[in-house]
């Protein structure tokens, strides 16, 4: 007898929600046949089976989150697809609940925090992102621990006047700041606001009103709820829907974005490509416009190190090797999967790599591995109706650069100390990047610099 684990998906994976189970109790599944698909916060994965044999049990139902090493299902390699098909008439089912205790009795035990609640990593995680007291959320996962699922359907519910007031206010977004330990007691009166340093307001004589400021109390606000009405579609999110959802929320809460634009003159480029396309080692196929700017833009990370790091704690890691994100959309959603070592590789080594993530990107055969680790990314919306747009940062880098629209226009150019009104392709490039760690003079400095070295378009293949 084997049982199936949860799988190391990833460098920071923990854990993963089984989504659905692809073999069936009783079935016979060959060695490395699919067995059950399961979803992390950066990919679907089909976890293959180790072994050949059938199907005994199912561990994991779908929708419950396991850890990394928890037990999924358990093979019997000696069984037979008929005789566990079909259980005889008389069994009872008493005889499996010493296998079903051990194992749950193997499977690792959920963290309990001071209060006694048992969560998952990741479903304590947005519970503290939300400041939402755990205690009140009801857990529906192994001995009623809480999963993520939970909290993020107590979230949607709305909690009510009474639960808002037990809720803790959420953690301090600056690691030097400390989040208070307990909620302020309630009550019934505004609190009264601080003396104001400013010069007391003008005295306009008896019978005129003195102006003077306004008490204001900030509440959480919440959106009136909308009622679905006949002919509207509710679309719910889906997992991947709802990570890209809980990532962005969480970047723009941490990070203040300071976004930037420079305007790109793509003629040089332009040139270059019909050179490419030329050469005998491209086969008629020239590099797109996004390898010469993710060339340009792994130059420019060599002289601007700043922007290749990550955040973590009170510290900026500046990362030796970069690690080149590309967004990539797909019918569920967007991916980034990464580039290792992009600094590295060649144009044409960026172009296969590129297109290799990207296609496996789109029919989900991206692993885990290849979505993280970045430490800068790169966006290129589409071609169409795209002039400009600042994106947001992937957390916890601290820059991205996101492709506009490539049109022609009218420029004033220098011909022979004259000025003179050209038509050049031209393109805004936007930077987004992190003010708590990246100043106006580096990050316009960075831009400037992949402005140049696109324009040079000195790139070889």
């Amino acid at each position: 007898m084997t049982t199936v684990v949860m799988p190391q998906l990833g460098e920071s994976v923990m854990e993963g929600t089984v989504v659905r189970w692809i073999a069936k109790p009783g079935q016979k599944v060959e060695r490395d046949e699919p067995l059950v698909e399961i979803a992390t916060d950066k990919a679907n994965t089909e976890i293959p089976s180790p072994t050949t044999g059938v199907l005994v049990e199912q561990l994991a139902k779908e929708g419950s989150v396991v850890t990394v090493g928890g037990p999924l299902a358990r093979l019997d390699e000696a069984a037979s697809a008929s005789a566990t098909s079909a259980p005889k008439a008389g069994a009872t089912p008493t005889a499996s609940r010493p296998a079903q205790a051990a194992s749950s009795s193997s499977a690792p035990a959920p963290a309990v925090d001071a209060n006694g609640v048992r969560a998952t990593p990741v479903g304590r995680n947005v519970a503290q992102e939300h400041g939402l007291d755990l205690s009140k959320v009801p857990g529906s996962g192994a001995g009623g621990r809480v999963t993520k699922a939970d909290v993020t359907s107590f979230l949607e519910r709305g909690a009510t006047s009474s639960q808002q007031s037990e809720m803790q206010p959420p953690l301090s977004t600056f690691p030097w700041q400390k989040a208070p330990t307990a909620p302020p007691p309630p009550y019934s009166q505004p609190p009264v606001a601080p003396p104001y340093s400013q010069p007391p307001p003008p005295s306009f004589g008896p019978g005129y009103p003195v102006p003077g400021p306004i008490h204001m109390t900030l509440r959480a606000y919440k959106p009136p709820r909308y009622t679905p009405k006949e002919g509207d579609q509710v679309v719910p999110f889906d997992h991947r829907r709802r990570i890209i959802a809980e990532h962005m929320v969480y970047s723009k809460a941490t990070s203040p974005h300071v976004p930037c634009t420079a305007e790109v003159d793509m003629t040089n480029l332009a040139r270059l490509r019909g050179e490419w396309k030329r050469a005998k080692e491209t086969g008629g196929k020239a590099p797109s416009f996004l390898v010469g700017l993710c060339r340009a833009t792994v130059q420019a990370l060599g002289e601007f190190p700043r922007l290749n790091a990550v955040v973590q704690d009170e510290s900026l890691i500046l990362r030796k090797e970069v690690n080149l994100g590309i967004a990539v959309e797909t019918e569920k959603g967007l991916l980034v999967p990464v580039i290792r070592k992009a600094n590295e590789l060649s144009v044409l080594g960026l172009a296969r790599a590129i297109d290799d993530l990207a296609a496996r990107g789109r029919t989900g055969k991206v692993t885990a591995d290849e979505l993280s680790g970045g430490s800068f990314t790169v966006s290129n919306p589409g071609l169409k109706g795209n002039l400009f747009g600042a994106a947001i940062i992937n957390q916890p880098q601290v820059g991205i650069l996101r492709m506009g629209e490539i049109v022609k226009r009218a420029v004033v150019r220098e011909r022979d100390g004259e000025d003179a009104i050209v038509i050049r392709p031209m393109m805004y490039l936007t930077l987004s990047y992190d003010h708590r760690v990246i100043d106006g003079v580096t990050g316009n400095g960075f831009l400037h610099r992949v402005r140049e070295l696109i324009e040079e378009a000195k790139f070889e293949l």
